[in-house]
């Protein structure tokens, strides 16, 4: 029996590359979805780090995990190399398509290696971490595509022109199988890129991060009070000004007060600042201490939360860049100033800071949602929930 070096060589390839894959998938599934899990062993630094690049958003393409599409790119190749084989049995007859697999295999293996080169170059310069794992496959996929064209650039670009035509004459003799599969293929790829149910981690990120690209608090409200009365829903939110997550959580509030007829939000200062907050082992938030000052001044003139959306988006540093806020507020200055640097204003700050550090909450935003304690930021779709879960009511659209 005459034994076919080539094939048996992609074949190995690509059963290692395979291995290769359901390993990162594993990888990505712990990083993403196991909250107390170790490191694995490819997260060595802060710029080799599997881990890292498992939970960037360009770990997924179209909602569905990189790792998948390797695996599908392999068992592709696999079967190719075995479809001649195939294509005998009568009740597989129609994989005559399959005229010239080593072709297909190169043109596969090349199309491979461009993408994963684009996929380097995001993972370097975007991101800026390596996946070591990756980096394998990369060159894995390379081989395969060298492999199967003998290393020869001419029977490579012969491959490309085969596969396009055989691909073509396929699509003409199944015509209506052809058709069905690819409307198959873009309904399940539209589901998955516009839900990211597959990647519910990425759903999440790109649910929050639409809320940083907000430059102005379109739901903003003035005066003291956000929210209603005597409400049923209770949220006592602890902030620092200068958090960029406390920024998102914000608007999400003020959305939240806007979307809902029962709900109140209370808001206390917690900064990470040494200047003010004693519980901090350093000032993780230089000038938050100054923006809560400015934030209670502002309460003595009943527009609080008016000003608390503006030192969120305007981040002032000196009290001329406060004072430019309050003005623009319609603020009495002097009154202002003398509240800002008042005793009462110290106390008042300083006590929030010890009821924050009593509760022993060391990241913001924190909230408690009648009791429940609710930690970081949640996307606005998952906060709705927990506010109709502990008796929130939507307003009439």
């Amino acid at each position: 029996m005459k034994i076919d070096a080539k094939k048996i060589a992609i074949q190995l390839l690509t059963l290692i590359g395979f291995a290769l894959t359901v390993k990162l998938a594993c990888i990505y599934y712990v990083a993403n979805y196991e909250k107390y899990a170790l490191s694995s062993f490819c997260s060595i630094n802060e710029f080799i780090d599997c881990d890292g690049a498992a939970r960037s958003t360009v770990s997924q393409f179209w909602g569905i995990p990189l790792a998948y599409w390797g695996m599908l790119f392999y068992i592709m190749v696999l079967f190719l190399t075995i479809v001649d084989k195939l294509k005998n049995l009568k009740f597989l007859k129609f994989l005559e398509v399959f005229k010239n697999p080593m072709a297909y295999i190169a043109t596969l293996g090349t199309i491979a290696f461009a993408i994963s080169m684009v996929l380097a170059g995001l993972s370097l310069f975007k991101i800026q971490k390596l996946c070591i794992l990756c980096l394998i496959t990369y060159f894995i996929d390379l081989i395969i595509a060298l492999t199967a064209c003998s290393g020869n650039l001419i029977t490579l670009i012969k491959s490309f022109k085969t596969t396009v035509f055989d691909f073509i004459d396929g699509a003409k003799k199944y015509t209506k199988t052809f058709i069905v599969l690819v409307i198959l293929a873009v309904s399940f790829l539209c589901y998955s890129g516009i839900t990211y149910n597959f990647v519910p981690h990425i759903k999440k990120q790109k649910a929050i991060l639409k809320y940083r690209d907000i430059k102005f608090n379109p739901y903003r409200v003035k005066g003291n009070l956000l929210g209603v009365d005597n409400p049923d829903v209770v949220i006592e939110l602890y902030s620092d000004y200068v958090c960029p997550l406390c920024y998102i959580n914000n608007i999400m509030l003020h959305q939240a007060a806007k979307e809902f007829k029962n709900i109140q939000i209370v808001h206390h200062n917690y900064p990470f600042d040494k200047e003010c907050n004693p519980y901090v082992s350093f000032s993780m938030h230089p000038n938050a201490c100054f923006m809560s000052k400015g934030a209670i001044a502002a309460k003595n003139q009943n527009n609080y939360w008016e000003m608390s959306s503006l030192l969120y988006e305007n981040q002032p540093k000196t009290m001329n860049e406060m004072l430019k806020l309050a003005e623009q507020l319609g603020f009495d200055k002097d009154k202002f100033v003398a509240d800002f640097n008042s005793a009462e204003t110290a106390k008042e700050l300083q006590d929030e800071v010890d009821s924050a550090g009593e509760l022993n909450i060391d990241a913001t935003p924190t909230m408690y949602i009648n009791g429940e304690k609710v930690m970081g930021v949640k996307p606005y779709y998952e906060l709705k929930e927990l506010l109709i879960k502990n008796g929130a009511v939507p307003r009439k659209k």
